[in-house]
């Protein structure tokens, strides 16, 4: 049985340039997504985030495996973020005030109902704070401009920096969407200095 690694099949999605912007456009894709706010490293409730996610997730991937014949590596953990005053997100970085939502991409082949089965047979075992509200979605970007960052999350301030007040104005684009990590690294076994996210930036022409 043949194993898929989407960010094999979509390199030009998942190996961006870690010295410059590129400007890719992104398919449709479904997720499984959850809602929240706050500080990732303190909200209790990003926590359940995550847990529920992974624990759908790969219970989605075995039932693919298992009854569909058809395997994949699960896709690496994605997020939306956004402030009501994005000075917070883009200067300040005042996490206490952020949205996000967190999500995990779905094969085109796994429709909204597999979701749903999965969801009751974990709900059986497993007592997932997030599992009520995981809800599945169609996200659809289109053009948008993405780079590698490596190191510390804390760290991403400046290029974020860079792209609005730099990059887009240059380039005659405006925001078209949230701001858009892609974390290709596991934070429980890499070392701050070294994690790999993409950050992605949805955009469209400035007709101004």
């Amino acid at each position: 049985m043949t194993k898929i690694d989407f960010k094999k099949e979509w390199r030009h999605l998942f190996k961006p340039s870690s010295k410059e912007f590129e400007m890719v456009e992104v398919p449709g894709m479904n997720f499984i997504m959850v809602d929240g706010h706050g500080d990732p490293n303190t909200a209790e409730s990003y926590l359940h985030a995550v847990e529920g996610l992974y624990a759908v997730a790969y219970k989605i991937k075995f039932h693919s495996k298992k009854d569909l014949g058809r395997d994949y590596v699960v896709p690496p953990l994605e997020g939306l973020w956004w402030a009501e005053n994005m000075a917070s997100f883009t200067k300040t970085r005042d996490k206490s005030v952020w949205d996000w939502t967190m999500m995990i991409m779905q094969p085109e082949w796994i429709g909204k109902e597999v979701l749903e089965s999965v969801k009751a047979e974990i709900k059986k075992s497993k007592d997932l704070p997030a599992l009520p509200i995981l809800r599945w979605e169609h996200c659809h970007e289109g053009l948008s401009v993405q780079i590698l960052h490596i190191g510390s999350y804390d760290d991403e301030g400046p290029t974020i920096r860079k792209l609005h007040a730099e990059f887009l104005p240059e380039n005659k684009l405006v925001v078209a969407g949230k701001h858009h990590e892609i974390y290709l690294s596991d934070p429980r076994k890499t070392s701050p200095d070294k994690l790999k996210t993409i950050l992605r930036q949805p955009v469209k022409s400035n007709p101004n």
